[in-house]
């Protein structure tokens, strides 16, 4: 397989005139998502909601999925500048026997081309002809003005599992300047984890590459009809679940799942654990001669309306300490980067995937 992949990059890679982007496509059957992301560069200043409709996303989830303060009013309205990086929440299924997202849908303005598209507006997550083929478009240039498109997104899911820890990947399109080490070291893995999820032969990618980064996250173990069923937090960053009733919250100390209730001003069920006098977050601890008797109120999931909660008590050689944070960042005003991953330990040799067989990921060559 390995073999006949590098013979059919080499032989178009060796056509004249035609400059390809690689990146790795994820085999997979059955009708199974994900959550995954998608990391965008604004072509232009946005506001947030600007930013969510071109990936039909939740504004608020973007911007805790970044660490950003949601607390300000009108914050949906907010603008954001352009050059500024964001990774956008999206959910990754399996199309034609490959992972991939086809929920994004692109309503076409005067002057657009695909080109345009693909390489201004969605920041080179698709390919002219990628989107051409999406939506059967036989002429190129005969564009009509508020055409609605499939934009098909590069996402991969690998089992949510990096080196048999939880994880959630990253579909980060390669920069001018950009070296493997450097993203390794920007999302804290290594290397050789990035190029085995990758399956690259050697740390050398050219921009406009896609490669798909695994980070550190918390999963969640809601019931399969909680309509947040598979919610997973990327380390150091932030979820918005139960209709912007509840925040979750992943690191920086640990890969444990923690929710509270949201500050924001919505309408929302009780939070509070049968039982007990304990609201969603709540942890109470009592020091004994065996150690510590800590109950806990957490999150089960979001079930037709209703805010699940789960009371346990569990004894703890410790009494813990007050819950920390990630760090959450003011709105941004100027470009720059918005880093959430908090550091980890360095993984064991990679395996994506973890503990359940994946089909081995694929190079895929697209033209720009």
């Amino acid at each position: 397989m390995a073999s006949s992949v590098a013979a059919l990059l080499f032989h178009l890679l060796c056509l004249p005139f035609l400059v390809l982007s690689k990146s790795t496509i994820e085999p997979c059957s059955g009708s199974d998502s994900c959550n995954s992301l998608v990391g965008y560069t604004l072509y232009t200043d946005l506001k947030v909601s600007e930013v969510a409709a071109l990936f039909q996303a939740d504004p608020v989830a973007i911007l805790t999925v970044n660490a950003i303060d949601i607390s300000i009013p009108d914050v949906e309205n907010s603008i954001l500048p352009s050059g500024l990086f964001l990774k956008i929440p999206i959910i990754c299924s399996c199309a034609d026997g490959i992972r991939k997202c086809l929920s994004t849908r692109y309503k076409t303005r005067p002057s657009d081309t695909l080109a345009f598209i693909a390489d201004s507006v969605y920041g080179r997550l698709a390919s002219p002809d990628q989107i051409r083929e999406a939506n059967s478009i036989s002429d190129p240039s005969a564009l009509e003005v508020g055409q609605t498109l499939v934009i098909p997104l590069p996402c991969t899911c690998f089992n949510s599992t990096d080196n048999f820890l939880p994880a959630i990947y990253l579909s980060y399109v390669v920069l001018v300047g950009d070296s493997v080490p450097g993203i390794a070291a920007r999302y804290s893995t290594t290397v050789t984890d990035i190029m085995n999820v990758n399956a690259m032969g050697s740390p050398v990618v050219k921009a406009g590459d896609i490669l798909a980064i695994p980070l550190p996250a918390c999963s969640s173990n809601f019931p399969a009809y909680a309509s947040d069923y598979g919610l997973l937090v990327a380390n150091g960053t932030y979820a918005i679940a139960s209709s912007h009733c509840v925040q979750c919250s992943c690191g920086p100390g640990n890969l444990n799942l923690y929710c509270t209730p949201a500050s924001l001003s919505v309408s929302c069920s009780s939070m509070q654990c049968k039982g007990s006098n304990l609201m969603l977050g709540n942890v109470t601890a009592e020091p004994t001669s065996a150690g510590c008797n800590v109950t806990s109120c957490s999150y089960g999931g979001f079930v037709n309306g209703t805010i699940l909660t789960r009371l346990s008590t569990s004894l703890q050689p410790h009494c813990p300490g007050p819950h920390q944070f990630p760090l959450v960042v003011p709105l941004p005003t100027s470009a720059r980067r918005v880093s959430f991953s908090a550091p980890m330990p360095s993984p064991l040799p990679a395996q994506p995937g973890g503990a359940v067989p994946s089909p081995a990921p694929r190079l895929c060559c697209q033209g720009v």
